[in-house]
């Protein structure tokens, strides 16, 4: 159940060479998939979700937190979970800090964006991961709700984003925390946000910096086809038809760096750890965009959950072996993170 760790970067030219090279692989060779993680595909695969058209969503949004089925372990327990409020671009925005100490001095503050493709996904979905990153971190989490598509589409979410995270920067006192630094995090649409967030405060700067980020199996380019896309695409939990609609609902500007964080300028991001999946159709995204900061000059991290699919960090109870990777990027996180901070000493 190894991950791999990237040691190399590829040049954008030698990404061309690798897509065929993939592409030509994957007709002939079978992917690892683990025991768990084939079980879980099978089950799902009994029980398809509906296509997730406007007003199916429109349901969802009904139902209440306790209605939607959890695949991940309980969030288990903290000396801190508190709701929050702040201003926001469209209104008031709900947080919530998880914190596994009651009291802190002075330290740097998790700002996490869950997943769910723009559309789904909540503080409340993300509850467990968000409180599993501040044990692993022994740092508070900040989890952001931030505006969902369609009834909100592009750029609500990136604003959302980069709003909140300038706002904890500034808000320690609401949080009963002095902020010195902030890092940012998030899976999926959330890996999306963390980059497009990132490279929003390198710009303008907030009132501490990002000291880290560690986007989870990001969207990163919605601008071309990768491999995994072909390969992953169907049958391995993110298919083409969600993933279509997804894109459909959120109605972002593809070409813009605020939706495909790679075609912007990486230099002078902060440390990265960027996680992949093994079987995810984003992997190759995340891989190119991994390679682009290290050409870049970014201190950078690469795990990839060899095995595992889109998603499987808040899978844990149904794929119980995604516990050992979610643990181990953290780990990876943790030690970039303490040696960032000693450099900031």
């Amino acid at each position: 159940m190894a991950a791999s760790v990237l040691a190399a970067a590829f040049s954008p030219d030698d990404l061309a060479a690798r897509d065929a090279a993939v592409a030509a692989r994957s007709s002939t060779s079978a992917p690892e998939v683990r025991p768990d993680v084939a079980a879980y595909l099978k089950a799902s695969s009994a029980h398809p979700m509906p296509l997730l058209t406007a007003e199916v969503i429109a349901q969802i949004r009904k139902l209440p937190p306790s209605a939607m089925p959890s695949r991940d372990l309980p969030v288990g327990e903290l000396a801190v979970i508190k709701d929050l409020s702040m201003p926001g671009p469209g209104g008031a925005m709900a947080l919530r800090l998880f914190d596994s100490r009651a009291e802190r001095g002075p330290g740097p503050v998790v700002v996490f964006y869950h997943g769910g493709g723009y559309v789904l996904g909540s503080i409340d979905t993300h509850a467990a991961l968000a409180a599993e990153i501040a044990r692993q971190l022994d740092l508070p989490v900040v989890s952001v709700e931030y505006r969902l598509a369609p009834e909100h589409p592009w750029p609500a979410a990136p604003d959302d984003g980069e709003a909140a995270a300038r706002w904890i920067a500034a808000n320690g006192k609401a949080l009963g925390r002095e902020v010195t630094g902030l890092v940012l995090s998030g899976d999926s649409a959330g890996g999306n946000l963390t980059l497009i967030a990132a490279a929003a405060l390198r710009d303008k700067p907030a009132a501490v910096p990002v000291i880290l980020q560690v986007p989870i199996y990001p969207a990163a380019d919605f601008t071309r086809a990768y491999p995994s896309a072909r390969q992953f695409g169907n049958g391995y939990g993110l298919d083409d038809s969600m993933t279509a609609l997804f894109r459909q609902h959120y109605a972002a500007d593809e070409k813009s760096p605020r939706t495909s964080p790679i075609l912007g300028d990486l230099s002078g991001l902060p440390p990265t750890v960027l996680v992949t999946a093994g079987l995810d159709p984003l992997r190759d995204q995340g891989r190119a965009y991994a390679a682009k900061l290290v050409e870049a000059g970014v201190p950078t991290a690469y795990y990839e959950g060899r095995g595992l699919i889109h998603g499987f960090a808040t899978f844990r109870q149904a794929v119980p072996s995604a516990q050992v990777d979610t643990v181990n990027f953290l780990k990876i996180a943790k030690t970039m993170l303490d040696e960032v901070e000693a450099g900031r000493k």
